[in-house]
């Protein structure tokens, strides 16, 4: 274990299950979609949706967008920011499911899918690692939802801090000592 990770809150195994799972369920809800797009949002999912979209069955494609509510800490600076749009001429003919390693607030996945259908896709829905309810600040519901997590600060499998932790295998709680020296 890295001595940055106070616990490793999720392991590789229960990953492997969690990710396995999800792919059944979007294989039964997408199995006659003509156009399914898996939009990445960059980069805390790239691992996540690598790992997904290997273990389904029904036809894919990828895309990515690159958007932010973060600042350089811990916590959400509240606005929008899209560094990386998708730029699709066949967008109304996609099924977009968009991607996400963790859901906190909302506000992110929220504007996106009505920002995403408001550009024209067919359908959009939201598939997600990670889960914390308990910090919702609009009324979200992801369509697919791997696990709900309590309020921990977690890195690996793609999640980091100042860039840090992605290549994880497992999902850790970093020790609040890294990110409290740096604030």
């Amino acid at each position: 274990m890295n001595k940055d990770v106070e616990k490793i809150l999720i392991g590789e195994e229960e990953l492997d299950a969690i990710v396995s799972r999800l792919a059944k369920e979007i294989d039964r809800d997408y199995k006659d979609s003509e156009r399914l797009v898996l939009v990445c949002i960059l980069k805390g999912s790239i691992v996540f949706m690598g790992d997904l979209m290997k273990k389904l069955s029904v036809p894919c494609e990828i895309d990515c967008m690159k958007v932010s509510s973060y600042g350089a800490g811990t916590s959400s600076s509240g606005s929008i920011n899209i560094a990386l749009d998708l730029m699709r001429p066949d967008l109304p003919a996609c099924d977009l499911l968009i991607i996400e390693d963790i859901i906190d607030s909302g506000n992110t996945l929220s504007y996106l899918v009505n920002y995403l259908k408001l550009k024209g896709a067919r359908s959009v829905r939201t598939c997600t690692l990670l889960d914390k309810p308990s910090r919702r600040t609009v009324a979200f519901t992801p369509d697919y939802r791997g696990k709900e997590i309590p309020d921990e600060f977690v890195i690996g499998y793609g999640l980091d801090y100042a860039e840090r932790y992605r290549a994880l295998p497992y999902v850790g709680v970093l020790s609040p000592s890294v990110y409290r020296e740096n604030e």
